[in-house]
């Protein structure tokens, strides 16, 4: 066999070579990607990115799904049932068209990362980020001007004027007007100081979020696994349900802080109603993942504020406005909302307790087990959706009490009439709008208008069955359903072939919402409702143009 040194070593240079050259293009590329990608960013609409964000998120989460190993090979979910898992999964709404016990440890591990970067704390911090990139863009801006003003006006205008050159008049006068203006008309609103520490907040903000992201879920995680090995109730049942300790944790902590609600049993927590500790440990993760985020964010800030005396945490509890986080509210507010909060869970307690105390809901309960119950499933109402009743046994008052609670946005706060806009708009500036955007804005219907425009489209694709099985298929049901899935809650009636009229053979009951029974046209309208409902904050202000006199 021949051999040619020479040349194996011009090959070896040549490719190096080209490796080189290949690993520049690359980074090239990378870097024109990233920096068109950040410029996107910076201009699109806040409602398009989003909307592309949970879109992109629930295809991609079917398709992950899709090619995940099954838990069985006799029972596969359809791909319009897998999608509309997806989809509930990314919105954290929990509506389900499938038993739970049906997917795999892998399936179960591909949702619990959906509902992580889907739930409204991450989202909210990635939003937080842009907006900190957004302030680093204008604030590279500024500096770059004040470079440019300072060559073109020297500090010491007096030796560098030249009068028998026109242009170095006219720049050095132009200099001395833009001294002398701001002392004409006062200070201006926006220092580069100020601009520089709005930034520095903004990341101090960013840090805060994630640390709190990170911590609840993970001391959340490590309770829920002491509870599983200290309590050998609670346990038996992972055993008997064939799931392991840890993906339950991590999957029902994520899940509960989230809001989503789905938990990987097909009962959901009705299975653990006797675990009143395991119930207690949740309660907390429900409200510092939703409704009281805001007020516990600030708390945590303030604690920070008094060890550590940043000026970013002053700024962040003073000005709370300027940073443009919605979660971050005014010190009133947050009080406000906590006493709103712990009121609407007072009414459903009281409500629930003295008309469903001995119902045979809570059968089997002991009182203390019955308090714990009750209050869990009062948490629930607002967002997140776990329950450990069956919802067509409660009553209809109770059911109506619950369609209310989930409509309600997160933030709903009783304010005082007399300095209530100055609260909502702090730090908020008008700017005049183009007509056009005055147009489009005015046509747009408010919250109800379009979900009785769901409702009724719903009942129109579901006509015949509502003919044929009208105590299942009734609007009430279906109103629920709608609510539920416009507030990503994930309550549902479900359905009970009990109460069919003419029994239809072969139906067997299962562990899934009511929808599960609807048409292919009713599923893909709630999918585009979860889609809605999760955002509904980019129009809360719609229909503002209709007068009703």
């Amino acid at each position: 066999m021949m051999r040619f040194p020479c040349l194996g070593k011009e090959v070896v240079c040549l490719c190096i070579a080209s490796c080189l050259k290949i690993a520049r293009l690359f980074r090239s590329f990378c870097f024109l990607f990233s920096w068109y990608f950040r410029f996107l960013l910076l201009r699109v609409n806040s409602f398009c990115v989003q909307l592309l964000y949970f879109v992109f998120l629930s295809l991609l989460g079917f398709w992950v799904l899709k090619a995940s190993r099954p838990l069985t090979h006799s029972f596969r979910p359809r791909d319009l049932d897998l999608f509309f898992t997806s989809v509930s999964l990314a919105t954290v709404s929990s509506m389900s068209t499938v038993e739970m016990e049906v997917f795999s440890n892998s399936q179960l591990v591909v949702m619990t990362v959906l509902m992580f970067v889907g739930g409204e704390v991450f989202t909210s911090l990635a939003g937080l980020h842009f907006r900190k990139l957004k302030l680093q863009s204008l604030l590279k801006t500024e500096e770059k001007v004040a470079s440019v003003h300072a060559n073109l006006c020297p500090s010491n205008p007096t030796n560098d004027v030249v009068d028998h050159v026109e242009l170095a008049v006219v720049t050095n006068s132009d200099c001395l007007n833009s001294r002398v203006e701001p002392q004409l008309h006062g200070p201006r609103d926006e220092s580069p100081d100020l601009d520089y520490l709005k930034y520095r907040s903004a990341n101090v903000l960013c840090l805060v979020v994630l640390g709190y992201l990170l911590g609840v879920n993970v001391l959340g995680v490590a309770a829920v696994s002491l509870y599983m090995i200290l309590v050998s109730s609670a346990r038996d049942v992972l055993k008997r349900k064939g799931l392991k300790m840890m993906t339950f944790s991590i999957f029902t902590t994520v899940s509960t802080f989230a809001s989503c609600g789905f938990v990987p049993t097909n009962e959901n927590m009705a299975v653990f109603s006797k675990n009143s500790g395991l119930l207690l440990i949740l309660i907390p993760q429900v409200l510092l993942g939703n409704t009281l985020f805001p007020s516990t964010l600030r708390l945590v800030l303030w604690l920070l504020g008094k060890f550590s005396k940043k000026a970013e945490i002053d700024y962040l509890l003073s000005r709370t406005g300027e940073i443009g986080y919605k979660h971050l509210l005014p010190s009133l507010y947050s009080s406000l909302l906590v006493v709103t909060v712990l009121g609407f869970i007072g009414v459903q307690f009281i409500m629930f307790c003295s008309m469903q105390w001995d119902s045979e809901s809570l059968d089997g309960l002991n009182s203390y087990e019955k308090i714990v119950a009750v209050l869990f499933q009062c948490v629930n109402t607002r967002y997140t959706g776990e329950t450990i009743v069956n919802l067509s046994k409660v009553s209809p008052a109770i059911l109506v009490l619950f369609v209310v609670m989930m409509y309600l946005p997160p933030y709903t706060s009783f304010l005082p009439a007399k300095g209530g806009e100055e609260l909502l708009g702090n730090g908020e500036r008008k700017k005049a709008k183009r007509s056009h955007k005055l147009m489009l804005k005015s046509l747009i219907f408010s919250q109800l208008s379009y979900l009785a425009i769901f409702i009724i489209t719903i009942c129109i694709t579901e006509k015949e069955k509502m003919k044929k099985d009208p105590l299942n298929f009734n609007v009430f049901n279906i109103v629920v359903e709608v609510i539920s899935a416009y507030g990503n809650v994930g309550f549902t009636i479900g359905y009970n072939c009990d109460r069919q009229l003419r029994r239809i053979e072969g139906c067997e009951d299962k562990w899934y919402g009511f929808s599960g029974k609807w048409s292919d046209e009713g599923k893909i309208i709630l999918i585009v409702v979860m889609i809605f409902g999760r955002l509904k904050k980019f129009n809360m202000k719609g229909g503002r143009n209709w007068i009703l006199l």
